[in-house]
């Protein structure tokens, strides 16, 4: 047994990205629909919430405890996957594994405190902090250990980065003529990053629209298809962690 702070990163099939960015898109469609509101795959808008705080008011326990519980749900990834590659060489399978027992926690405080009184009822702040865990968790394991992999539940940067290559590649078409190799270089990367990039807000619109009709007609049943999907992704990646065993790689 070897301990490192560095695990092995791999890079995934582009389904892979794709069925977490689906994940990310249901979970949060659910938690908008089913918690008054309230979003889990990122917290850009809990910190505008809790900033505003001191002229807006309390923005209730649910939003004061998303930055905190988000960055735990990184730092138990980090830690999961630590200990996944020290014991058996799985690292993105223990991360994978964490967020599926936190997605399950996730559906059973719906399952639990349904029909919800109000935002800040006891069950509905415990279901948040689960969804918030589970995707602090994922959001953690996708920079950790897939490499050139886009973030899976954060849009924003995406977009923009879709925008920047998109349109660097279409001047460099439009003046394309002789190049110096490097131009040529940069120009592959861009085109390559864009390949990857593109199919995760179309994939995460995609889990949105499949949450919100599921919900709607499902209710809180529906969350066991997100814990399916990323348990299928965790034995997935333990596979794959053995195979690369048997082969002799790291």
């Amino acid at each position: 047994m070897q301990w490192t702070a560095f695990p092995v990163a791999i890079e995934p099939p582009c389904a892979v990205s794709i069925l977490l960015a689906l994940v990310a898109g249901f979970v949060d469609a659910c938690t908008f629909l089913g918690l008054f509101g309230f979003f889990v795959a990122q917290v850009t808008g809990s910190y505008v919430l809790a900033g505003a705080h001191p002229v807006a008011g309390s923005p209730g326990a649910t939003v004061l405890l998303a930055v905190p519980v988000f960055f735990a749900g990184g730092v138990a990834a980090t830690l999961a996957a630590i200990a996944g590659q020290a014991v058996a060489r799985r690292a993105l399978a223990a991360a994978l594994a964490l967020e599926t027992l936190l997605l399950i926690g996730f559906a059973a405080m719906f399952a639990a405190g349904s029909p919800f009184r109000g935002p800040e009822a006891t069950a509905v702040v415990a279901a948040s902090m689960f969804g918030l865990a589970a995707m602090g968790v994922q959001s953690a394991a996708v920079r950790l250990l897939m490499r050139g992999v886009a973030s899976t539940n954060v849009m924003t940067t995406n977009t923009s980065q879709i925008a920047v290559d998109a349109t660097q590649l279409a001047w460099a078409r439009l003046c394309r003529g002789s190049e110096p190799a490097e131009i040529a270089r940069e120009r592959e990367i861009r085109r390559r990053r864009l390949r990857g990039t593109v199919p995760l807000p179309l994939g995460f619109l995609a889990g949105t629209l499949a949450g919100a009709v599921a919900f709607g007609r499902g209710g809180y049943l529906v969350l066991l298809a997100p814990v399916i999907v990323v348990a299928g992704l965790t034995l997935w990646a333990a596979r794959c962690a053995d195979t690369a065993r048997t082969r002799g790689r790291p």
